[in-house]
């Protein structure tokens, strides 16, 4: 008896034992029998189990979305870094140099000094004036350039072998070697390749933390969220005024402005998961199921047992039977987007409307910079109002749709932009004509906000970043093509903006409605989904 009772006894410790020092095995959803899983694409699982945007996926968002003060500290630095600086004439035996002089083109060398120093920014540093001048302006247009490359390749990358957060990290990497790198310039030539190389990493950043960000969103909740991701590059353009005005050389600035990147990397970047969307098309269906659970979890949700992710066209087709499809990695290229006719005639419309976005956007925002005003204050207010054009287009993004707010808002800027081609230039009309500017790029930016997260919607998650990249590269387009159209002076900069406003909203005009409906995953969902809608 004794020795049976010891022998169960020990038994039993042996099990509690067992269960104590051996992990858990975490469950192998792939191995689920088809008839014992019910399958449901991510958008289902998320509104009827995980919840749609909880705890996680606050949390997610806002880590995910800092991402994009990287992008305005690498973006905008340029406006204080390549300005030009205030002179001063130099007192000295037998100097002629006019205060009163609009430049120092006209003045002798020597009886004049760069205020702050030839530290003080690049154009100081290198006498970028005068027959100089079109250097500064080569040195956007080159950053622009790398922007609209880096946008393609990463746009690429993020959809294939990188995935979303690995793209991230790789590009918050590189911008932080490339700009503390760029502090060091010995010269022009030096700077301006530099300069290209941020831009190439710069240019995947705002995409890859966009889409990251607001996948694991939920289809009703993914609208007000995805355009939520801009006031944290309106916000970075305000903290970059206030970095400037404590950093005001220009190598300072640019060691300042890039360790943010690195911060990013060590603090922020552990803390964020891959998206559960790109998991499931690359076949990795455990890793998408633990994320899933994890939502679930957080948010006060249980997950069922039996419940398992399928692509939106698996989860729809109740005669598939063949299971091992959904483990299967599932890719797509640009060239899947332009073959489809569903995909290319959206790709045509998101890159029109891109370019001529980006036309109106930065070259009134390059209008109103050039005011003669403090340049830090200047800078810091018109961030700052920016965010109610944000405000605005999200609050009513829900309630109008995608596609009415895309026309209005584009057409809005382009009623005050052709106001602002005909009205003088003189005394009271001056004043007229700037209200015209802040108005069309309040207008604009709410088109900025909105597209993201329209263009998003239009495509699936195998091809989604590879056809942001192309709006994206078209958007850099505009961004190079700005600077040309200010330079015209007179009427023409405010026509050209009317214009490309105009046909914004035309192209708008063609692109389907997304409100409301899924986020497809895969060309064959979008497309077996779109006929349904249509007959429906």
């Amino acid at each position: 008896m004794a020795t049976a009772g010891g022998s169960e006894t020990c038994s039993h410790g042996s099990s509690l034992e067992s269960s104590l020092l051996l992990p858990t095995k975490e469950p192998n959803w792939e191995a689920i029998p088809e008839s014992e899983s019910e399958k449901l694409c991510i958008d289902d699982m998320l509104d009827v189990y995980c919840g749609e945007f909880g705890s996680w996926q606050l949390r997610h968002f806002v880590l995910t979305s800092l991402a994009w003060a990287l992008e305005a500290f690498h973006t905008m630095v340029m406006i204080f870094a390549d300005q030009e600086p205030g002179w001063r004439c130099v007192e000295g035996p037998g100097s002629r140099c006019d205060e009163k002089a609009e430049s120092v083109c006209g003045l002798e060398p020597g009886s004049w000094e760069w205020e702050g120093g030839p530290g003080s920014s690049t154009v100081a540093q290198w006498g970028l004036v005068c027959g100089e001048k079109y250097k500064v302006g080569l040195v956007q247009a080159l950053f622009f350039a790398g922007c609209m490359i880096g946008a393609g390749v990463f746009g690429h990358l993020s959809d294939s072998s990188l995935g979303r957060k690995g793209s991230l990290k790789t590009v918050c990497i590189l911008n932080a070697i490339f700009g503390c790198l760029t502090s060091i310039a010995p010269d022009y030539f030096t700077y301006l390749l530099l300069r290209f190389l941020t831009g190439f990493s710069t240019g995947g950043v705002g995409l890859c933390s966009f889409v990251l960000a607001t996948e694991p969103v939920g289809p009703t909740k993914r609208g007000v969220a995805g355009m939520s991701t801009f006031y944290f590059f309106s916000t970075g353009i305000a903290l970059l005024a206030g970095i400037a005005y404590i950093f005001p050389t220009w190598r300072a600035l640019y060691v300042a402005s890039s360790v943010p990147s690195v911060l990013f990397l060590f603090l922020v970047i552990p803390f964020i998961s891959e998206s559960p969307r790109w998991y499931l098309v690359r076949g990795k269906i455990n890793k998408a199921m633990k994320i899933m659970q994890a939502i679930a979890k957080s948010n006060g949700n249980n997950l069922p047992e039996g419940i398992i992710l399928a692509l939106d066209d698996e989860a729809n087709d109740a005669s598939n039977d063949n299971q091992s499809s959904s483990k299967e990695a599932v890719s797509g290229s640009i060239v899947d987007v332009i073959r489809s006719p569903v995909t290319s005639i959206r790709l045509f419309l998101a890159v029109g409307i891109s370019f001529t976005c980006s036309v109106v956007y930065y070259g009134l925002s390059l209008n109103v910079v050039n005011l003669e005003t403090n340049i830090h204050l200047s800078v810091l207010l018109n961030a700052v109002a920016e965010m109610p054009a944000f405000t605005i287009t999200a609050v009513l993004l829900d309630r109008f749709g995608r596609k009415p707010l895309a026309i209005g808002t584009q057409w809005f800027s382009a009623i005050f932009c052709l106001t602002g081609s005909v009205v003088g230039s003189v005394r009271m009309w001056e004043v007229i004509k700037m209200g015209c500017g802040v108005l069309g790029i309040f207008g604009m930016a709410g088109t900025y906000n909105l597209l993201f997260i329209y263009t998003a919607e239009l495509f699936p998650t195998v091809v989604r970043n590879a056809a942001l990249g192309s709006a994206t590269q078209a958007a850099q387009m505009g961004a190079i093509l700005a600077p040309f159209v200010v330079v015209l002076g007179g009427i023409l900069p405010f026509l050209v903006f009317g214009i490309c406003g105009l046909v914004g909203g035309m192209l708008a005009y063609c692109l389907p409605e997304t409100l409301n409906k899924p986020l497809y995953d895969t060309m064959r969902g979008i497309e077996e989904g779109e006929a349904d809608w249509r007959i429906t």
